[in-house]
């Protein structure tokens, strides 16, 4: 049912660029996506199709980003330390021309994260197009 209803999202290809490492907690360490209207548009098509399925909305707030490691056994000050000696990453802007379904295994640490289907973004979308 969820790729049936994400094979209907017709969204245009869009530009990333990666900026700000951060941290969710002591566990990950991530490199976050800058502000982008399209992915937030994306994002809501993809939410709202889930919804639909009788899905709940995710409570948190959507930040979307790149894991670049999980942590065990870390102190706050060591994970302070590791961002404070790193200075602002940031990407150049990079082209997506698709999203992904992704699965996840049960396991230590989170993944491993198969792919199940992934779904083609636009290069232009037509005035006709029908769109979720």
């Amino acid at each position: 049912d969820i790729d049936a209803a994400l094979t209907h999202i017709r969204a245009p290809r869009l530009d990333l660029t990666l900026a700000a490492v951060n941290h969710f907690g002591l566990r990950q360490l991530w490199v976050g996506v800058d502000r982008n209207d399209a992915l937030q548009h994306l994002h809501a098509k993809v939410e709202s199709a889930l919804t639909r399925l009788g899905f709940p909305a995710d409570e948190r707030r959507y930040t979307p980003h790149v894991t670049l490691a999980r942590l065990r056994d870390t102190s706050s000050m060591e994970v302070a330390d590791y961002l404070s000696a790193r200075p602002m990453v940031r990407s150049q802007p990079f082209a997506v021309s698709r999203f992904v379904l992704f699965s996840s295994r049960a396991s230590t640490g989170g993944g491993p994260y198969v792919v199940e289907a992934a779904y083609p973004l636009a290069a232009t979308l037509s005035s006709n197009a029908g769109t979720l």
